[in-house]
């Protein structure tokens, strides 16, 4: 597989916004994209809640609470879809923004500052 940056992902997953824009029957704004967002946490709230066996038995046989690896992943790429429309309507640079708190972080891990 074809290892991309992170820039170039986020890049990508932008061209693939665009492109459902223009199929959108109407614009998201932002408030969609939050909307959207709830409801992607709640599918993978769900599948995660079956995968970890949270749920009656009888449910696993049902086809609505199937919950795979790859349906796992597909939600998480929903979630960061949304994070990415959002970050773009605020003009935030998710790269600068991930690696800025990351390190300040763990510069803060690292000096105890964090307990």
């Amino acid at each position: 597989m074809n290892e991309k940056t992170f820039a170039e992902l986020i890049s990508q997953t932008k061209r693939v916004i665009t492109e459902f824009q223009k199929i959108e029957q109407r614009p998201w704004g932002v408030e969609g994209a939050v909307i959207e967002l709830s409801k992607q946490v709640g599918d993978l709230s769900k599948l995660v809640m079956v995968q970890e066996k949270y749920y009656v038995k009888s449910r696993e046989n049902q086809p609505e609470y199937a919950a795979t690896k790859q349906k796992i992943a597909d939600e998480l790429y929903d979630i960061w879809f949304c994070l990415v429309r959002l970050a773009d309507h605020y003009e935030i640079n998710f790269e600068e923004t991930i690696d800025g708190i990351t390190q300040k972080d763990l510069k803060d891990l690292e000096e105890r500052k964090i307990k």
